[in-house]
This record gives structure tokens, C-alpha cells and sequence, in this order.
């Protein structure tokens, strides 16, 4: 039998990362050594004491049971502690902070806290594509906000008509960006601050990346003034501490923000393992040298592959956070057909910008989070391009 699907699933595109995996997996099955620079899923392992710390939380009886819906105090009070050392920012574990199932389950659940049939989200564009069909599974209405680079990829808010402000909930932020690698100056996240409290919009801040950067610490919008009374952000263990598979993260910021996503939490999850909460605690309490090491990586990789690419020609955005390259593709090529070209020539699989929204057409994506010798490697087969 065939059934049909709901509306809200029709509209939606191929999961990006999701139709870029088949695509690998079929040059494989044909033979080709494909080096996937595609998914920013970091390859080096989670640190030791973290997984030692998993281990002896699994002998707990008592984590076997059902954890709490908001997420043990212990975590929570580790990510507050974590946040005023690190941002200077002082937050209530109890009301000011919930436990995830990875940010992206946070990122996607919150619309359905706030957003009715026919509201707006102003979501980045290009931008993490989750923000865009979270609000789309709410019945709400993307606005999409073009990133361009003679504006440093940050957007103009100020450029979105009043009729459509005047019916928006939400505004995604997303810096250090995922895919430009742009990061925001102080006076944007005034400016934004501002912004919402003039129209009374919420501020969905997506910090994932703050952790990988070479030089200048980026910065939470909860360090500005204002900013609580408005903003809840997003972040998540993945990135920094090599995580991706544990699934842990969380939310911080405004109290009654918080509280609705924990509303929804209740209903439509039970929580997160309280064994990896424990391992997430010995994460936000390791000494910074350990992600710094995971930085002084990421740099030696971000340089051998720019110079790769520098050397036929193409154009890197220069940037010093997150582990991405933004590149624009050459003359001639669209993104999609370039990332093809790299495919199928070269067997290095790359993200087309177009695949993150309109505004990322004219760029791909390469991700770091290969290991040197393979950047490497990849790099020399870029380098016999004739471009």
C-alpha cells in the first residue's frame, strides 16, 4: 500500500547531509578512495576522561531508570558553572538551563513552543538548514535573511519589512556561522538586542562552534546587556569536545524561553541518558589545553588546505573559527555542479553552498575534520586541477 504523506513533509527538501552520504556511498561501492571533506563531523576521538567517566557512570543502577526531563542539576549546574567561567555569565541551573539530546533536538523542538500558524522566523541564509524546517514542522513561515560577504555575512535586519515584523517570532543567529565561518563583531549582538525589544522578538542564538577559533574567543550574546531578557542560546558538546555521537547539549537564557522548551521536552522526549550527562560534567570541567590542542589541529588543517586552494586560484574566505572553509566555486560552475565535479574528478565530496539556502549559491563548503595526511592528500589532487 501506499499512504500519503502529510503536507508539512512534501515541502520539505532532501535532508542536505543526508542525500550528500548517499552520493559517497555510491562512489565507494564503485571503487573510488573517496576523501569526504562534507559533514562537519570531527574525526579526532573524545578524550579519554570523558569516556572513562561514561564507563563508571554505566555501572549506576540508579541512571538505568528514566532521568528527568530538564536534565540532572549536576549538568546544569556544570554548564552554568562552565558559562561564568568561560563567558562571564551568571545563570540559574534550575530555571536558567536545560539539558538536550544533542542542540539540534533543542534547535529543532523550540518553534513548536512559540510559533503559531502564519508567523515568521527570520532564519540566516545561508544558514543551518534545521532552522528553516523546524519552523516549517511548526506551520510557521521561514523569512529568510540573505548572508552576504561584502557584509561580513552578517544579516540585515533592518532591511526585513515592517508587515512581516510585525508577525515575527523568532530570529535565528548563528555565530562563530556555520557554513561562512564568519563570527559577529560586539556591535551586531547590541544592534540585535535592540532589534528585539523594539518588535518583542526572541533571539535564538546558535553557539556551537564558540570553542573552535585560532585567535580571538568569540563571544555568547548573554555576556551583553539586555540580552536575557530576550535571547535563549544553543550549544552543544559535539563540536568542542569531539561529541558528536553522544547526543548532549544544551539551552541557556531567558527563563520563560527555557521553560517552554522544557514543556515541549516533556511531551515528546524523556531526557537524556543521565550516564552521558555524567560524561558531559567531566567535559565542561576539563582543562582548556586539551581543546586547544583540538584548535592548534584545526589550524595546521585550515592552512594546508587554504593554501591548496589559493594555489589554483580559488577564493577563500578568510576566517579563524569553526573548521570550515566558505570558497567560491570558479567562473562557470554553479555550486552543485562544482561539488560534482570534485566528485567525480577527484573523489573529494564537498558541501555545494546552495544546499544551506539561495544566498550560498556561488560557494561550497569544505570541512576539517579529516585527518592531515588525508587533507593532505586531497589538497595535491586539487592542486592538479587546470582551473
Amino acid at each position: 500500500m501506499v499512504f500519503e504523506v502529510s503536507k508539512r513533509l512534501e515541502v520539505l527538501p532532501p535532508y542536505l547531509f543526508a542525500a550528500i552520504d548517499k552520493i559517497k556511498k555510491e562512489k565507494i561501492a564503485q571503487g573510488a578512495d573517496v576523501i569526504d571533506l562534507g559533514i562537519g563531523d570531527p574525526d579526532l576521538p573524545t578524550p579519554k576522561p570523558i569516556i572513562e567517566a561514561a564507563k563508571l557512570a554505566l555501572e549506576k543502577p540508579e541512571y538505568h531508570r528514566y532521568p528527568s526531563y530538564e536534565g540532572m542539576y549536576a549538568f546544569r549546574k556544570a554548564v552554568a558553572d562552565w558559562y561564568k567561567k568561560r563567558f562571564n555569565v551568571s545563570l540559574d541551573p534550575e530555571k536558567e538551563v536545560i539539558t538536550l539530546i544533542g542542540s539540534k533536538e533543542g534547535i529543532a523542538h523550540f518553534p513548536l513552543a512559540f510559533v503559531d500558524t502564519g508567523d515568521y522566523v527570520l532564519c540566516p541564509d545561508p544558514g543551518y538548514p534545521v532552522y528553516k524546517i523546524s519552523t516549517i514542522f511548526a506551520e510557521g513561515i521561514p523569512y529568510m535573511l540573505p548572508l552576504k560577504e561584502s557584509n561580513g555575512f552578517l544579516p540585515d535586519i533592518f532591511s526585513v519589512p515592517e508587515s512581516i515584523l510585525q508577525k515575527t517570532k523568532i530570529l535565528w543567529i548563528n555565530y562563530p556561522n556555520n557554513p561562512t565561518s564568519a563570527t559577529a563583531p560586539d556591535d551586531f549582538y547590541k544592534k540585535v538586542i535592540d532589534f528585539a525589544h523594539k518588535y518583542n522578538i526572541i533571539i535564538a542564538s546558535d553557539l556551537a562552534y564558540s570553542e573552535i577559533y585560532t585567535s580571538k574567543p568569540p563571544r555568547s550574546i548573554l555576556e551583553f546587556e539586555g540580552a536575557k531578557d530576550v535571547a535563549i542560546e544553543f550549544h552543544s558538546l559535539s563540536k568542542t569536545y569531539n561529541m558528536t555521537g553522544w547526543r548532549i547539549g544544551m539551552a541557556v537564557g531567558n527563563q520563560s524561553l527555557v521553560s517552554a522548551l522544557g514543556k515541549i521536552k516533556t511531551n515528546v522526549d524523556s531526557g537524556q541518558f543521565q550516564a552521558i550527562q555524567e560524561a558531559g560534567i567531566t567535559a565542561l570541567n576539563l582543562d582548556d589545553s586539551i581543546v586547544q590542542d583540538l584548535r592548534d589541529i584545526y589550524k595546521k588543517r585550515r592552512e594546508v588546505i587554504t593554501e591548496a586552494l589559493k594555489s589554483i586560484n580559488l577564493d577563500v574566505f578568510e576566517s579563524d573559527a569553526t573548521f570550515y572553509l566558505w570558497v567560491k566555486v570558479p567562473k562557470g560552475y554553479t555550486s552543485a555542479k562544482f561539488a560534482e565535479f570534485l566528485l567525480d574528478k577527484l573523489a573529494i565530496v564537498v558541501t555545494p553552498g546552495s544546499g544551506f539556502g539561495e544566498s550560498g549559491e556561488g560557494y561550497f563548503r569544505i570541512s576539517l575534520t579529516v585527518d592531515t595526511n588525508r587533507l593532505k592528500e586531497a589538497a595535491d589532487r586539487m592542486k592538479s586541477l587546470n582551473l
